[in-house]
């Protein structure tokens, strides 16, 4: 279509050479995409043919790291970080004693005149892992009036045979440090414990009602501990099917919530920890239900049913069903979404969210009042351009290092917002994004940063926020880490330890608590270490992560 009206005896001067070759270098540009895009399609298709005739497809073997070209690197943490000095740290001071030996020199070693000078001291850390098998002889009497048998009970943690240690470690060992109950189980065993493959799984899995009930009071304190968070999705298996484990944090937690779906009804379920979904029908839902374009003919019945008045699932689906029997898939999903939107944002029982830092995926949107787009994400769109022409090369790596040199000064910004900044940060930004290069595929990627203005610079109006959504990457990590290990839990009971002990092991990390500690004092039921929601709350009142919200009198 480029050439259609492309006459070369139309040339008259420089200008028009110049047009001619930019189009001439896009359509290159274009066939190479089209070709790099059909080879890969042959090669699938191929392989495909291959295993329907039992024969094996192409190996997929990774280059050496070396061979590895800008092409296959989307990652943007080269230009997002600044390279610190590296300097290394004292531990001696982190170190605990538990034993001092003194070490004394052979005194046939020493000559006539040497003096005593005092000591060296080294500090030498180990570990003992060994068994710690304790006989509890509990006393027993027997009532013959009451014909009733009474027994010392067990020390608190001691139920089932199993110490409190043996517990402890099994649970840390597995969600803490990634290590499959097989390999569990061996380690156990090379230790001296006897135990079976079902008790361990037991530990993990069953019972934890405590360590549920604790995961809940973390996810309420972090919700309560600033009106922003992170929120991002990975894929996950439960019991063969594929679902989606949801994660929401800040700077002092992490959650953990593995779903069937990722639509925006589930990212409200998850901001309400689970919670009976909730309908409401006011002035916000009409309001969403237009952003949707839904057609007067379906909003009119809306209006009859009951107005501003919290409805349960059940009945609020009766109702449609009653008053609109024909809805379409796509627009019944409009409207669950925005009455289960206006009910989040009505109710009173629960933190309400009011911004969210996200990628730029369609479930995370209109659930909040405000949303932030994370620049690292849009910057990958950057790194996936891979032009062939070499001046195509160039204009690429001349605009990203004015993207990333405003990255730089939104940075400097939130650590001293002023009005002046802002408003010139705003310019900037405009002049940035509408930039025109000549090189089509770079100039369609800058037009969609710039439709995207306000949910980039929302740090402007709140500096305190950051301006991607690596913590939610790095919590997604950290679960992927687990699928990789473990691949896929099987029950209701494993999905759910899962997610508890996930969210307590990032939580506890971020806090600086020693997860081990932590899962000892509870299951040894000492419960001297205060509870991690305790410590979000102390902390969040030291940072005030919601302070453009909350302003000081």
């Amino acid at each position: 279509m480029l050439l259609t009206d492309f006459d070369l005896n139309s040339i008259q001067d420089i200008q028009q050479a110049r047009e001619c070759i930019v189009r001439l270098l896009n359509l290159i540009e274009n066939l190479e995409l089209d070709n790099r895009e059909l080879r890969e399609l042959v090669q699938r298709l191929r392989d495909e043919i291959n295993h329907l005739k039992g024969e094996q497809g192409k190996p997929k073997i990774e280059p050496n790291k070396k061979q590895q070209t800008s092409s296959s690197k989307h990652s943007s943490e080269q230009e997002r970080c600044k390279p610190k000095q590296w300097k290394k740290g004292s531990k001696k001071d982190a170190v605990g004693v538990d034993e001092v030996r003194v070490l004394e020199v052979a005194p046939e070693q020493l000559p006539e005149d040497a003096q005593f000078k005092g000591y060296v001291d080294v500090v030498v850390q180990d570990l003992k892992i060994r068994t710690h098998n304790i006989l509890f002889r509990k006393e027993k009497y027997h009532s013959a009036s009451e014909g009733k048998i009474y027994l010392a009970e067990l020390p608190r943690g001691y139920e089932g045979q199993f110490g409190p240690g043996i517990k402890a470690l099994a649970i840390v060992l597995h969600f803490g440090s990634n290590m499959t109950e097989p390999k569990m189980l061996d380690f156990f065993h090379d230790a001296g414990v006897h135990i079976s493959a079902g008790q361990l799984s037991n530990f993990l899995i069953k019972n934890q009602a405590a360590f549920h009930a604790e995961k809940d009071a973390v996810y309420e304190a972090g919700l309560r501990s600033s009106p922003w968070q992170h929120i991002d999705d990975t894929a996950v298996r439960v019991n063969g099917q594929n679902q989606y484990c949801h994660i929401v944090c800040n700077p002092l937690y992490t959650a953990y919530f593995t779903m069937e779906k990722k639509n925006r009804l589930t990212v409200i379920d998850v901001l309400r920890s689970g919670k009976e979904r909730l309908f409401r029908l006011n002035e916000e839902a009409f309001s969403l239900l237009a952003i949707f374009n839904l057609p007067a003919k379906v909003m009119r019945p809306l209006r009859y049913f009951p107005q501003d008045e919290e409805l349960r699932e059940a009945e609020f689906l009766a109702l449609l069903e009653e008053h609109l029997p024909d809805l379409g898939p796509r627009q019944r999903e409009q409207v669950l979404d925005a009455a289960a939107v206006a009910a989040y944002h009505a109710q009173l029982e629960f933190p309400i969210v009011r911004l969210v830092i996200c990628d730029d995926a369609p479930q995370f949107k209109l659930v909040t009042e405000e949303l932030a787009l994370c620049w690292i994400h849009d910057g990958r769109h950057y790194k996936k351009l891979i032009p062939c022409v070499a001046y195509h090369r160039q204009l690429l790596d001349a605009f990203s290092k004015r993207y990333w040199n405003f990255y730089d000064q939104l940075l400097a910004y939130r650590e001293n917002p002023t009005p002046e900044d802002r408003s010139r940060l705003e310019e900037e930004f405009d002049e940035l994004f509408s930039t025109v290069t000549g090189y089509e595929a770079l100039d369609e990627r800058i037009a969609k940063t710039k439709a995207k203005k306000w949910f980039l610079l929302m740090v402007l109006d709140h500096p305190e926020i950051p301006l991607h959504n690596n913590p939610a990457e790095l919590g997604a990590r950290m679960r992927v880490r687990q699928r990789d290990v473990s691949f896929a839990t099987y029950t209701e009971d494993g999905t759910k330890a899962s997610d508890t002990f996930t969210t307590l092991v990032a939580t506890a990390k971020k806090l600086g608590v020693s997860f081990y500690e932590y899962i000892y004092d509870r299951v040894s039921g000492a419960h001297e270490m205060p509870s991690l929601a305790e410590l979000i709350t102390e902390k969040a009142k030291e940072l005030q992560l919601g302070a453009s919200w909350y302003p000081p009198p």
